[in-house]
């Protein structure tokens, strides 16, 4: 049971209604590996069917407390805790020393082992409002393709897994391994920007209201300036109650709405027409290059050029205004 000499040991928790990117990224990556030995842990009676590397030594949850790295891939059905037995054994082999990584939604089995309390942390950005809801002592990063806190690392959403694994090479073993793994897997050594480039939507759900005419106005006239006390006065109503009323519709503040609601629609500017940068920020209302390219950059992670280059011509419906 023991690892090679110089070799790692990292087990694959299959957990039932488990994703099978999120486990076949690890089981690949470190699997073909020759400084890693790989083991397969199914976690209940049912996942020890699926066995995607007929090669790989599958095992039970008792081998966890032999592992260096344990790895738990997203499942189906987060959003109910998953069984004692493994939450009990990824928390004593967390004491025991192992180091604890995720992919995309395995962040709530390892919060509900409590590993991840007053830690940061990430998960598929769908997934990152119910985390941070049910673990408040959770630091979740929505924004991160994966998170590095030393014995515990999570990740994105299922891509991003392959991120963390090459991650995870660069640690144990340097640049140069990692480099070579991720030219095998074709995959960038390191990847640009986080997640916020990958969610689709950024305005938060607005509940229907008496203000809802208001933002369909504010939606159609990006470019303007929209102070809060002319959009007061066009929903007659004082500055104190928009404020209010506004937030209480939405969640969020005016200027957080509309600064995502620029954002939304330079994206999909950036993604359906050859319109340049410049323009596209003047019609949307960030304004000059410099600013527009700025704050896209904030709120995205990359700049606008390179968002266009990865997602030009994407397939997929916005929401509709």
């Amino acid at each position: 049971m023991s690892a090679g000499a110089g070799k790692r040991r990292v087990a694959v928790v299959v957990p039932d209604k488990v994703v099978m990117l999120d486990a076949a990224i690890p089981i690949d990556v470190f699997g073909s590996d020759p400084n890693y030995d790989l083991v397969v842990c199914p976690a209940s009676s049912s996942a020890a069917t699926w066995v995607p590397w007929q090669s790989s030594e599958t095992i039970t949850l008792d081998a966890l407390a032999d592992a260096d790295t344990i790895v738990m891939p997203g499942y189906a059905g987060f959003d109910h805790l998953p069984p004692d037995p493994l939450t009990d054994v990824l928390g004593q082999a967390h004491s025991g020393g192992a180091r604890l990584v995720s992919i995309c939604t395995g962040a709530f089995a390892l919060a509900a082992a409590g590993v991840l309390t007053n830690r940061p942390a990430t998960t598929h950005w769908r997934a990152a409002a119910l985390l941070q809801s049910r673990y408040p002592d959770i630091e979740v990063q929505p924004d991160r393709l994966f998170v590095d806190d030393g014995d515990v690392l999570t990740s994105a959403g299922v891509t991003s897994g392959i991120d963390l694994c090459l991650h995870i090479i660069r640690k144990d073993f340097g640049a140069a391994v990692a480099n070579e793994r991720a030219r095998d897997l074709v995959a960038p050594p390191v990847r640009e920007g986080g997640q916020a480039q990958y969610t689709r939507q950024f305005l938060p759900t607005a509940t229907s209201g008496t203000l809802e005419e208001t933002r369909a106005w504010m939606l159609r006239n990006l470019d303007h300036p929209h102070t809060i006390d002319e959009l007061a006065r066009r929903s007659h109503l004082s500055r104190r109650t928009f404020v209010r009323r506004f937030r209480d519709e939405t969640g969020t503040s005016t200027g957080a709405w509309i600064a995502a609601a620029r954002i939304d629609r330079a994206r999909e500017l950036l993604e359906t027409t050859e319109l340049p940068v410049d323009q596209i920020g003047y019609r949307v209302g960030l304004g000059s290059p410099a600013n527009t390219r700025a704050v896209f950059n904030r709120h995205v992670g990359i700049s606008p050029g390179r968002y266009r280059r990865l997602f030009k011509g994407r397939s997929g419906e916005w929401r509709a205004r």
